[in-house]
């Protein structure tokens, strides 16, 4: 009977130092959640968000936005070395892998909905420059995302539709 309360006893004080010794200490810095820490990317979603389609239709040279769509619209929707980035409204379906698809995301089974349902998106800093850092870095996203973007709208020539954004909602 001693013997067994010996070995609780030890197994509980062996537990409570593992658990202390894993505990985080004043000043330690908190364990990543994977997710970067940049001031672009916020934790609530920005209310109001217009499909980029209703977007494209709507929303004029340098009026407030706010758009949902997904990361695609080509097999590079990536600006490289810059925060920037195409999405496509979530009303367009992408092409499935199984259906023999090596890059869903560039939407060539639907290259047609994706001319009046795309918008690039751009992130700049305070003075309104573009971020020069991979958005797949600077926001941990990825071909397919769904996100949120809250910016100012800019048009080109052609009508075409940018967001120079400020915030940005991962939805998944």
């Amino acid at each position: 009977m001693k013997k067994e309360l010996f070995t609780l006893l030890g197994f509980a004080a062996l537990s409570t130092m593992l658990v202390a010794g894993c505990a985080k200490q004043p000043g330690e810095p908190a364990a990543s959640s994977g997710v970067p820490d940049t001031p672009y990317l916020t934790n609530s979603e920005p209310v109001g968000a217009l499909p980029v389609g209703e977007a494209r239709e709507s929303s004029g040279d340098k009026d407030d936005v706010v758009l949902m769509g997904r990361i695609g619209g080509s097999a590079k929707p990536f600006i490289d070395g810059l925060a920037a980035f195409t999405i496509v409204d979530p009303k367009v379906p992408y092409c499935a892998e199984d259906e023999g698809c090596p890059t869903p995301w560039d939407y060539c089974c639907e290259q047609n909905q994706v001319k009046t349902n795309i918008a690039m998106v751009k992130v700049v800093d305070e003075q309104g420059q573009p971020v020069s850092q991979d958005a797949r870095e600077l926001l941990g996203v990825e071909e397919l995302n769904m996100v949120v973007v809250k910016g100012t709208a800019q048009r080109d020539d052609d009508g075409n539709l940018s967001v120079l954004a400020n915030q940005i909602y991962v939805k998944e």
